[in-house]
């Protein structure tokens, strides 16, 4: 069974930036949907960006042009490229691969 493990969180001063990796062990083949979200505490779990086999990629308004989503297929791995971090990103983000969840990364946005 396919497994998502985030990594690569952390404390970073408004405007700095952070790469998230999320590999999804456990399959043989490449799976089709991948997707970070992330929740703030007392707010309910939102998409930040996803993006399918074919390489289609959906966002956030909040996260256009700051994220960047990409992955390679072969090894199931998917990463989050941060930009621009404000404190209003601050929240534990997860991984989802098709319908499995990680456990989550805590990004903290804060001076």
């Amino acid at each position: 069974q396919v497994q998502p493990v985030e990594s690569g969180g952390g404390l970073v001063q408004p405007g700095g930036s952070l790469r998230l990796s999320c590999a999804a062990s456990g399959s043989a083949v490449s799976v089709y949907y991948m997707g970070w979200y992330r929740q703030a505490p007392g707010k309910q779990r939102e998409l930040v960006a996803s993006i399918t086999s074919s390489g289609s990629t959906n966002y956030a308004d909040s996260v256009r042009g700051r994220f960047t989503i990409s992955r390679v297929g072969a090894a199931n791995t998917v990463y989050l490229q941060m930009n621009g971090l404000k404190p209003e990103d601050t929240a534990t983000y997860y991984c989802k691969v098709d319908i499995l969840w990680g456990r989550g990364t805590q990004v903290t946005v804060s001076s």
